[in-house]
C-alpha cells in the first residue's frame, strides 16, 4: 500500500509540473551551452526478468545575465549539441523546446 501511494504521489507531481509548464510563456533567449551530462538508471522488468536501462540527457545553458539553467533534453537534440555552442534557446518553464545554433 505504501509503494502504491508513493507511485501515485510521483505521478501527481509530474502532472502538476507539466500543467504548470503549459501555463508559462515560451521565451526565446540567447544562450551558451556550458555543459552536458547523461544520467543512467536501471530497473528490473518483472515481466521479462531482465534489467531495463534508461538514459536521461541534460544540458546546462547560460544566458546573457549569467544565470544558468539545466534542462532535460531529448536524445536526438543531445547528439546535436556541444559545449560552447551559442544560439537561441526556446523553453517553457522547466521544459526544453528548441536550441538553434548561431554561427
Amino acid at each position: 500500500l505504501f509503494i502504491v501511494g508513493c507511485v501515485i504521489a510521483v505521478f501527481v507531481s509530474v502532472l502538476r509540473a507539466r500543467h504548470k509548464n503549459r501555463q508559462l510563456p515560451r521565451p526565446t533567449v540567447e544562450a551558451k551551452i556550458v555543459s552536458r551530462r547523461e544520467s543512467h538508471s536501471s530497473s528490473m522488468n518483472q515481466t521479462t526478468h531482465t534489467m531495463d536501462t534508461f538514459t536521461t540527457y541534460y544540458a546546462t545553458f547560460e544566458v546573457a545575465s549569467g544565470d544558468r539553467m539545466e534542462l532535460r533534453i531529448p536524445r536526438a537534440d543531445y547528439g546535436m549539441l556541444a559545449e560552447g555552442d551559442f544560439g537561441d534557446l526556446t523553453f517553457q518553464g522547466t521544459q526544453f523546446l528548441e536550441f538553434r545554433r548561431k554561427n
